[in-house]
């Protein structure tokens, strides 16, 4: 039998506790880093499709007539 196994070297596994989170501004829920939102984390905001939809989509608020 061959060893190759051991001899690779493998990156420290993280837990999922360990990983950085955020909060959505918009359901106001916690989120947490993604593989893949690995390159662009800086950047992701919301925790999903549908709340970045709906960030728009909030009424504004009317000017006093």
């Amino acid at each position: 039998m061959y060893r190759l196994c051991s001899k690779i070297r493998r990156s420290p596994v993280r837990k999922k506790a360990d990983l950085p989170t955020k909060e959505c501004p918009v359901c106001l829920r916690p989120f947490t880093w993604r593989k893949k939102w690995a390159k662009d984390w800086i950047n992701v905001r919301y925790c999903s499709e549908r709340c970045r939809r709906t960030k728009a989509q909030k009424p504004t608020e009317m000017p006093p007539a």
